[in-house]
């Protein structure tokens, strides 16, 4: 089969719908390169947005050092976020409209002003915070076994499953991000524990990466927007029956369970 990009779009968003997870692209096309990995991601949000849905925010992935090494690369990627992906406070996550759904807790920052590259630092990034939660994010990846190259997953827009915050809110310069603690409990065991450090060195390097990322594209992260920062530890499996609290040093606790 011969891939162009709306056709890519088409049939991972396809898939997402029937829950029918495939094989990478780029085991037949070799040549897809990042860039057109973001035009394939960004139809797919264009497609999303036609159907009703409302940009809420993005995400970034790969910003822990050690998943950097995994894939090969140096740098975080960047994905969309839209209100069908938020999942409110208490409500279960739906496994019969998820493929092999994976749990990893992160640091959240909500913008109070726009924040546009380039040149943004991690110092001028956190002046542009409104607030600082909690959160958990359900990535899904429509790929078999969630096996990829980097654009592949780009593509699938880093995974994108569902998301959910915490309550509490502080400002940032109330915390010290790179030692919030994070434990994340699986029915009641720990197991894994971190600190916002393991997001490159310290989470506003990743709203500043984020912001100076998409200004290459002309994009401007927008004042409301959330930005979720990356998963502080690996990611573990979702199944029905499960619940997967992540435990922060002050900003409280988030939980999710499989239905």
């Amino acid at each position: 089969m011969t891939w162009t990009a709306p056709k890519v779009a088409h049939t991972l968003l396809d898939a997402e719908n029937r829950r029918q997870d495939l094989e990478p692209f780029t085991d037949e096309w070799a040549e897809l390169d990042l860039e057109v990995a973001y035009q394939i991601q960004d139809e797919t949000l264009a497609r999303r947005v036609m159907r009703g849905e409302q940009i809420v925010g993005v995400k970034l992935g790969l910003t822990s050092r050690a998943k950097q090494q995994r894939m090969g690369v140096d740098s975080p990627l960047t994905a969309w976020l839209t209100d069908a992906m938020v999942l409110g406070s208490g409500v279960p996550v739906p496994l019969n409209s998820l493929i092999h759904p994976r749990v990893e807790p992160e640091i959240v920052f909500q913008l109070g002003k726009p924040l546009a590259g380039p040149g943004v630092t991690a110092m001028s990034a956190l002046a542009a915070v409104e607030a600082v939660y909690a959160g958990i994010e359900v990535i899904d990846s429509r790929y078999k076994d969630f096996r990829f190259r980097l654009a592949d997953v780009v593509a699938d827009n880093a995974s994108s499953g569902r998301i959910v915050a915490g309550s509490v809110a502080l400002p940032p310069q109330r915390l010290d991000l790179a030692l919030e603690a994070c434990v994340l409990h699986i029915n009641g065991e720990v197991a894994h524990t971190a600190t916002g450090a393991a997001v490159q060195g310290h989470p506003a390097e990743a709203l500043a990466l984020a912001a100076n990322t998409l200004a290459v594209r002309g994009i401007t992260l927008e004042a409301g927007w959330c930005v979720y920062t990356g998963g502080l530890t690996d990611a573990v499996p979702l199944t029905a029956g499960d619940q997967i609290v992540a435990e922060f040093g002050h900003l409280g606790s988030v939980t999710v369970t499989g239905e």
